[in-house]
């Protein structure tokens, strides 16, 4: 049986993709969080259970970068700040996990930000 709301269904597909997917200290899981104003992604080490990298909305530097932009472009602006961070501390492979939310618009945007900017997934 299926989901009843849009919401459970979302948390359904991101629970099955985690069973599948996980990041080590040389691939880390590249992980998108996306909420109605902001959006942030993380690269996490699964196996030791601590974040590597993480970029956010809500942080000065993204902020500064897309000031008066829309949120397809401070989700590109994110993408473009987790990649120079992750090449800082010499990571170049991760996996892509979208956190149940579909490839389109602003995850989308921030992968793409994110794979120009270096990283390969």
């Amino acid at each position: 049986m299926g989901a009843k709301t849009r919401a459970a269904a979302r948390k359904w597909r991101h629970r099955r993709v985690r069973r599948k997917v996980r990041g080590s200290e040389k691939c880390p899981r590249l992980s998108v969080f996306r909420s109605s104003m902001h959006i942030s992604a993380q690269l996490i080490d699964d196996d030791q259970g601590v974040t590597v990298v993480q970029a956010s909305t809500l942080e000065s530097d993204v902020s500064a970068e897309a000031e008066n932009a829309g949120k397809i472009d401070k989700a590109r602006a994110v993408g473009r700040v987790v990649a120079s961070r992750a090449q800082d501390k010499g990571i170049r492979k991760v996996i892509f996990d979208r956190g149940g939310h579909k490839y389109h618009g602003r995850v989308k945007a921030l992968a793409e930000a994110a794979r120009s900017g270096g990283l390969e997934f």
